[in-house]
């Protein structure tokens, strides 16, 4: 009977400091996990980087809170309104569109991340920031409650014991004798909770993994060749189409042929860029890789005139993105017809050196995606044959400022993705 009132207490404990910790961190918008996520690829707060610096943007934006939030989502609809200043940043930046966050964050947390910017203060400022706050605060709050709840169970467990102790000397007392306890692996509820647990924990490990069998969300294999696109498509800005051709005309993205590598690398013998470094974080030769690149394409640095491009070998990469074979996708009908960057699904490319499955790529992220994502509906071809909803929107019936979402048009019909 005690040590069922023990264990009772004890998985009472555990059930609240569980329930103040989760609940603490899911009420809790951290901005700042928010922006080293989504944003510090790009931005800097104190300094131009790929985008423009961060600091004071709210001020510059006319402290117009919701129409910074309206760029975040989506900056080609503020720029296609009109918007002064939003189209003098898109001339500033050489008319690189910002990657759209409408299907990956919500307006409460867009608005987490610009109050992190907002509330920013360089290191050496003496007063305590805001990021400070936001780190130390969360893991205080745990800290103490942790503390507390161990407290209470340390209480409840003495009182168990002096219950105990003053009901034995009672019966001692009175003379009634005491019953014969049974023993813990004897006692049919504990073995039944026991059993219940286990079967609890072993459902939830089998489901999870079932889950996920099939997805290689950070898979990052080793390549015959050590590609960065960080040096090709950052710091050489080589446009991933130019690779990639498929993307913008077919449904495979395609990998280049060797030759299209030497279109460039028989004048680009050398390495001369900063230091390398594989996943390991072991240095990488440059210079090495590329005459592994020449070694494929039968190419001699000392003879390059006489070099052949029919003597060129395919290069065996390694496929990272890998869909089940009853799923159809086309690369063209997102990046061609439905403007979709490829920072959408692949990541900050042109921050990789190499290449992983940024994105799990499950039935749920992608419907999803087509439930939040808006159409580039207006003088588009390609959707001339939705008739209804052009005259929807020519009549007022449809609001043109909400837009029409891929489900609208049977983007989360089965058969869409599966036929």
């Amino acid at each position: 009977m005690i040590i069922r009132q023990i264990t009772k207490t004890i998985l009472l404990s555990t059930i609240i400091l569980f329930s103040a910790i989760y609940s603490n961190k899911s009420s809790a918008q951290d901005g700042k996990a928010l922006f080293n996520t989504y944003c510090a690829a790009c931005h800097k707060m104190d300094k131009d980087l790929t985008g423009p610096a961060l600091m004071g943007s709210e001020e510059r934006w006319g402290n117009d809170r919701k129409k910074l939030v309206a760029w975040v989502k989506n900056s080609a609809n503020v720029i296609a309104s009109g918007d002064k200043y939003a189209n003098e940043i898109f001339a500033k930046w050489n008319k690189l569109p910002m990657t759209p966050f409408e299907s990956m964050l919500k307006d409460a947390e867009i608005n987490a991340v610009l109050d992190y910017i907002k509330d920013w203060k360089p290191a050496s400022a003496p007063v305590a920031t805001t990021d400070n706050a936001v780190k130390t605060a969360p893991d205080k709050n745990t800290l103490y409650l942790g503390i507390i709840t161990l407290a209470l169970a340390l209480a409840a467990l003495i009182l168990l014991f002096v219950k105990r102790n003053l009901k034995k000397l009672s019966n001692e007392t009175l003379g009634i004798q005491a019953a014969t306890p049974i023993p813990f692996w004897k006692n049919k509820s504990y073995i039944t909770l026991v059993v219940l647990l286990l079967f609890i924990s072993g459902g939830y490990m089998v489901t999870k993994g079932a889950i996920d069998l099939g997805r290689n969300k950070d898979y990052q294999p080793v390549q015959p060749i050590f590609y960065s696109h960080k040096v090709h498509a950052g710091v050489n800005q080589i446009s991933c189409l130019y690779c990639h051709g498929g993307a913008e005309k077919g449904k495979h993205a395609n990998i280049p042929s060797v030759n299209v590598c030497m279109n460039c690398h028989k004048s680009i013998t050398e390495y001369s860029g900063e230091q390398l470094y594989d996943g390991n974080g072991k240095k990488v030769d440059g210079t090495a890789e590329i005459k592994k690149l020449h070694k494929y394409a039968g190419f001699d640095v000392n003879n390059a005139n006489a070099w052949n491009p029919n003597d060129a070998k395919q290069i065996e990469w390694v496929k990272i993105h890998n869909l089940p074979d009853h799923v159809y996708f086309n690369h063209n009908q997102h990046v061609e017809v439905g403007k979709v960057q490829c920072q959408t699904c692949h990541g900050d490319i042109p921050k990789m050196d190499e290449v992983k499955q940024f994105s799990d790529l499950s039935m749920g992220w992608c419907v999803n995606c087509h439930r939040e994502t808006k159409v580039q509906f207006k003088d588009n071809g390609f959707y001339s044959i939705y008739e209804k909803y052009h005259k929807e929107l020519k009549n007022g019936k449809l609001d043109s400022t909400k837009g029409i979402t891929v489900e609208k048009i049977g983007g989360t019909e089965c058969q869409k993705c599966h036929y």
